[in-house]
């Protein structure tokens, strides 16, 4: 059946937004870009317009000063394209977990207008939100106006993407090559240490959740000898490809979607992209499922590998903020770290370089002032580095300052321990 719909302009499209209105935009590589540069124009006809979103890919221009008046930025997790603007107080940030973001919009945050990016609609009607399902279902499900920006460069994703093109108040078509980003270029020596460590403590038949960055990127490059690996991921990258083509990555060990790899999003290259599209293997699902920790505990062998900014010699983490500066957001941090703890033979790990790239370390007598604390102590059981693995679970905080010390880089160690001797009275 071939479903009658007209495209309308974007002005025509926008037309429905008023002062005052929340918006919704997707976001990741499905950032509507387009229909952003569109509603610029818009800025001297409209006031207090609220934008809220997570990672948000590309110039959005709605970030500029010049449009303060007309939007405000309110999102709930701070990327490279709004970062300035938040650190600037031209924008606001909304902590809170990835997972609890839907019942957000259900109950605190209804959703006025969403605006998502979509592939063109199928012989049925239905559209998909590509790569990037996360909290862009929710939105959809709640808001009381949609608008889509139709783009054949979009891949047709399963699991929870499918949309019908009734659903939307108005179609705007315009193709535009989605964002890349290739986190394999950036990966160096001290990654690739960290990778090899983690992919010796993944067992055979574990199932996989992998953060952003260069650091789970280089795991994945270590895992060629594994066997029967599954993936149940708030977000996944080109690392998993090779793995799924030659085996290693097959889900069948998995109690809860076996056979399929699970993502709420994925960000990469268009190898990437094209890999996904129209591919059954792949379940892009809805973030308050995919998140939830009681789902993601029903796997066995689940092993969380996720980021930080610092540790703490107590194993407080800090993955969002560098003192004041709001660096990105709480994210599914926390949803994986519990859910892997509780997993059957779970592996909960924190990944990170011993210093950053200006010669700083990263494991710290104290969070920076200002800093939040992500993951709690109370959480933490693996922390790596490239210097070895310090096992906190169970260990009281004289012994957690011995074991991250001996993480740490070899000439901060010495600055830390008098530390330790200071706060424990002995070391």
């Amino acid at each position: 059946m071939t479903w009658p719909f007209e495209y309308k302009t974007a002005a025509e499209a926008l037309a429905v937004l008023k002062s005052g209105d929340r918006v919704f935009i997707q976001g990741s590589a499905q950032t509507p870009l387009y229909l952003l540069r569109e509603m610029a124009k818009m800025a001297p006809s409209l006031h207090d317009v609220e934008l809220t979103f997570i990672t948000v890919m590309g110039d959005i221009e709605l970030d500029k000063p010049q449009y303060e008046n007309s939007f405000h930025i309110n999102c709930m997790f701070v990327s490279d394209s709004v970062r300035q603007a938040i650190n600037e107080g031209r924008a606001d940030f909304i902590p809170v977990f990835l997972s609890d973001i839907p019942d957000l919009f259900r109950r605190n945050m209804p959703i006025d207008v969403a605006i998502v990016q979509v592939s063109p609609p199928d012989n049925h009607g239905y559209c998909s939100l590509g790569v990037s399902v996360d909290i862009a279902r929710s939105a959809v499900n709640t808001a009381k106006h949609i608008i889509a920006l139709v783009n054949p460069q979009v891949p047709r994703t399963h699991g929870d993407s499918m949309v019908h093109l009734e659903r939307f108040d108005c179609m705007v078509f315009h193709e535009e090559a989605l964002p890349e980003v290739d986190y394999g270029r950036k990966t160096g020596p001290d990654e690739l240490t960290i990778g090899r460590r983690i992919a010796e403590m993944i067992e055979d038949g574990s199932t996989l959740q992998m953060g952003i960055g260069t650091i789970p990127d280089a795991v994945l490059k270590a895992l060629g000898n594994h066997k029967d690996l599954g993936v149940h991921t708030e977000m996944l990258s080109d690392g998993v490809i090779s793995l799924i083509n030659t085996d290693v990555i097959n889900n069948k060990r998995k109690k809860i979607h076996p056979n399929k790899t699970v993502t709420g999003f994925a960000v990469g290259t268009k190898a990437l992209y094209d890999y996904v599209n129209d591919n059954p293997s792949f379940a892009f699902l809805d973030i308050d499922y995919v998140n939830d920790p009681h789902v993601i505990r029903r796997n066995p062998k689940v092993v969380a590998i996720n980021s930080a900014i610092q540790v703490d010699i107590t194993g407080q983490v800090c993955a969002d903020s560098i003192g004041t500066l709001q660096y990105s957001g709480i994210g599914g941090q926390m949803d994986f770290m519990r859910g892997a703890a509780l997993s059957e033979g779970g592996k909960p790990i924190i990944a990170l370089t011993s210093r950053t790239a200006k010669g700083i370390s990263r494991i710290v007598p104290f969070i920076n002032p200002g800093a939040g604390v992500v993951t709690t102590r109370g959480h933490v059981h693996y922390v790596v580095t490239e210097f070895g693995t310090a096992y906190l679970f169970g260990k009281n905080l004289r012994q957690r300052a011995h074991a991250l010390i001996n993480i740490s880089h070899p000439e901060d160690r010495e600055a830390l321990e008098k530390t330790c001797w200071e706060r424990f009275k002995k070391f």
